[in-house]
């Protein structure tokens, strides 16, 4: 993984939350929150949470009793999340989920939505959300499944690495969708100290307004947007604009209705 590919700043946090956050996030954060339905009180930490599309799930999800403290590398899109309504209730913290400034044994659940990928050391980041857990508290996280499965960033990601023919940033196969062998992601839960753990290959609808609105989400409000201008930051609005036509292509110029495939894991720290 490229030092690049977590990288949210600039207008990079509100293109992600008002673009992305519809597109591809939302569907998922409902699923995650309704499997922490049963709780009734206690702590749930979220990392890696970006903007917040799960963080204001889970408050509209949890009763009040059940404290939520959210957690990002990136400051800029804490202090996005922080901004939008929904989330009053939350306790925002800057942290690294491979070195959490927590206690160990301290939150009922730990929950993370498509950002394990990020994780230079993924190793690292599921045993500390080992340490943290109480016993027999729950772990649950998503990754997005094999690109060819998504047909909307597959699309986007090979528009745009054929305008760089020579060096083609490929972020979206690199990172969002590269990490998702399951039997591998069990053993690392395994050496962990995990147990219980289950999986589900889900399957979501993915709607974007239109072929630009999809292209924008991507290039312009993901990390992707730093590797094309890593490479010609001349070129951002022509390789966007490639992006839309060939969703478009594919689509048709209105609204987009494709699938996409995450895998859900759940998994417990022994009680």
């Amino acid at each position: 993984m490229s030092q690049s590919d977590s990288v949210f700043t600039g207008k990079i946090p509100e293109l992600y939350d008002r673009l992305m956050g519809p597109m591809l996030f939302q569907p998922y954060a409902a699923a995650l929150a309704r499997r922490l339905q049963d709780l009734t009180a206690g702590h749930v930490l979220e990392t890696a949470a970006g903007t917040g599309i799960v963080t204001r799930a889970l408050a509209a999800a949890l009763p009040p009793d059940v404290a939520i403290t959210a957690t990002d590398l990136n400051q800029p899109m804490l202090d996005h999340a922080a901004a939008q309504p929904g989330a009053e209730r939350v306790v925002w913290r800057q942290a690294d989920a491979q070195a959490l400034p927590f206690p160990d044994g301290g939150f009922d659940a730990v929950v993370c939505q498509f950002g394990v990928m990020f994780f230079p050391d993924k190793a690292a980041g599921f045993r500390e959300a080992f340490r943290v857990l109480k016993p027999g508290g729950q772990f649950l996280f998503n990754v997005w499944s094999e690109l060819e499965l998504s047909p909307i960033p597959h699309a986007v990601d090979a528009a745009v690495a054929a305008r760089f023919p020579a060096d083609p940033p490929h972020f979206i196969a690199r990172t969002p969708h590269g990490y998702n062998d399951i039997a591998a992601i069990r053993a690392v839960l395994d050496a962990a100290g995990f147990v219980r753990v289950h999986t589900e290959r889900r399957t979501e609808r993915s709607h974007a307004v239109s072929a630009r609105h999809a292209a924008m989400a991507f290039c312009q409000g993901s990390p992707l947007r730093g590797e094309i201008e890593a490479r010609d930051a001349g070129r951002l609005d022509e390789v966007t604009a490639a992006a839309a036509g060939a969703l478009a292509a594919r689509f048709g110029d209105g609204p987009i209705d494709a699938p996409m495939q995450a895998i859900i894991f759940s998994c417990f720290k022994p009680a």
